[in-house]
């Protein structure tokens, strides 16, 4: 499985950015999807998770009310919308995949998934 994460930028406050991620290789319908995000020195974090079917998502709770995660299996694509972007958002964007079988509907945890995106820049300036 290749995930190919695209659609990072550099953004002022209070704008919106969409980050997608595409899937190619095995069943993407099947996988829980996530994304996560990393400023140099830190650990990788959450952000949100998306069921395999959609109907079930989750969110860190820095992001809730902000970010939408959604899917679209026919195109094997993952989306993150950000809106009201703020500085401490500014980060490497990283979106991930589990195929079955699966812990949890949603995965939070870095260590829950199998395959990892290249990464894109996220940058929010004040």
């Amino acid at each position: 499985v290749q995930l190919q994460a695209s659609g990072g930028g550099l953004i002022q406050a209070g704008g919106s950015l969409r980050l997608s991620c595409a899937a190619s290789g095995g069943t993407f319908s099947t996988y829980v999807m996530g994304w996560f995000r990393q400023v140099p020195g830190k650990e990788r974090e959450f952000v949100a998770s998306i069921s395999w079917s959609g109907g079930v998502t989750e969110y860190a709770d820095s992001v809730k009310g902000r970010f939408t995660i959604s899917r679209f299996n026919a195109e094997a694509t993952v989306v993150l919308q950000m809106n009201s972007l703020k500085p401490e958002d500014t980060a490497v964007y990283y979106c991930a995949a589990k195929a079955p079988p699966w812990s949890s509907v949603v995965l939070t945890t870095v260590t829950g998934y199998d395959y990892w995106g290249q990464g894109t820049q996220v940058t929010v300036s004040s």
